[in-house]
């Protein structure tokens, strides 16, 4: 969470709504932290059982006075981190090139998913994803059916009555067409035919969502031990991996700006109290792992990931 907020904040961001729910993790400490220190406010996501927790989460966000005093908002998960592709790799810079290619202002922007793989990695280590998993979905094309996803950054103009994961939602059929919509190349789209992921058409010459979805073996135990935040009675296990371990290709191009969000990250972990709560999580997080590789009925599921790690899919 912190590499994420400090690379975030080298981008221009200027503040995070951060929403755990049950964490036993030390996640919530963390984002309190943030908060104290001014970066972050956090919010308590607690959800009845079988309540979607994402869903939950943008429902309520709705209402939160910083979400509403917002120009633009942007809902991501901390696996997910935008490559601006240009000189001055900003959001503000992001915005008025987008803005430019369109041809005037625009309402939402949405930045497709790049996959990235586990690439061989089995072992948890505390080093940021940016500078260990390199390995993932080739430029064009989708890895497969699901690994299009997209994010998408959404001015805060009172278009919008509802948000899902990937895109706004909620127009009054009537204001359809006021809509402006682009993906990461500034190409504009069509409102009423975006959905949660992109096709073959979509652009990326600015920016891309770099996803770092499934990361080592090890911590994949974990993600799938947590669960899904949205569909909550899928299990993320074989079908899961097949579709999001992608490593096809070698992407190194992020490493400029995580050089640069480094200068954030060590103000963060300047302060005593959030680098002693990093530590904890991280002791925590390989305790976890350690129960998790002696669960029995995960046995099958471990060995299926150790001959898969490096898997290229067959189409």
């Amino acid at each position: 969470m912190i590499d994420w907020v400090a690379y975030y904040l080298s981008l221009g961001v200027d503040h995070f709504l951060i929403y755990t729910n049950d964490c036993d993790d030390g996640t919530d400490v963390i984002a309190k932290r943030l908060e104290d220190l001014g970066v972050a406010t956090h919010i308590d996501n607690s959800v009845k059982p079988g309540q979607s927790p994402q869903n939950t989460m943008l429902r309520r966000v709705r209402s939160h006075p910083r979400f509403l005093d917002a120009d633009w908002t942007f809902s991501l998960d901390v696996d997910e981190y935008l490559n601006i592709r240009l000189p001055d790799p900003s959001m503000q810079s992001l915005l008025d090139k987008l803005q430019e290619a369109a041809g005037g202002p625009f309402d939402v922007a949405s930045f497709t998913w790049k996959i990235f793989g586990c690439g061989g990695i089995e072992d948890f280590a505390d080093i940021p994803v940016a500078e260990q998993f390199f390995l993932c979905d080739t430029e064009k094309g989708f890895y497969s059916g699901v690994a299009g996803g997209l994010k998408s950054i959404t001015r805060n103009n009172g278009l919008f009555t509802r948000y899902g994961p990937h895109r706004p939602k909620g127009v009054a059929p009537e204001r359809m067409a006021e809509i402006r919509w682009v993906d990461g190349g500034g190409q504009l789209l069509d409102p009423e035919a975006v959905t949660w992921r992109a096709t073959a058409g979509y652009r990326h010459d600015f920016a891309r969502l770099h996803h770092y979805v499934t990361r080592s073996i090890a911590s994949f135990l974990v993600k799938r031990d947590r669960g899904k935040t949205n569909h909550i009675h899928d299990d993320q296990a074989e079908a899961y991996w097949h579709n999001m371990n992608a490593n096809l290709a070698e992407d190194r191009s992020i490493l400029p700006l995580w050089n640069r969000a480094l200068i954030e990250k060590d103000r963060l972990m300047a302060d005593e109290q959030l680098a002693s709560s990093h530590k904890s999580a991280c002791v925590w997080y390989e305790r976890k792992i350690a129960e998790l590789r002696q669960r029995q009925d995960w046995t099958d599921f471990r060995e299926f990931l150790q001959r898969f790690k490096t898997e290229r899919l067959i189409r």
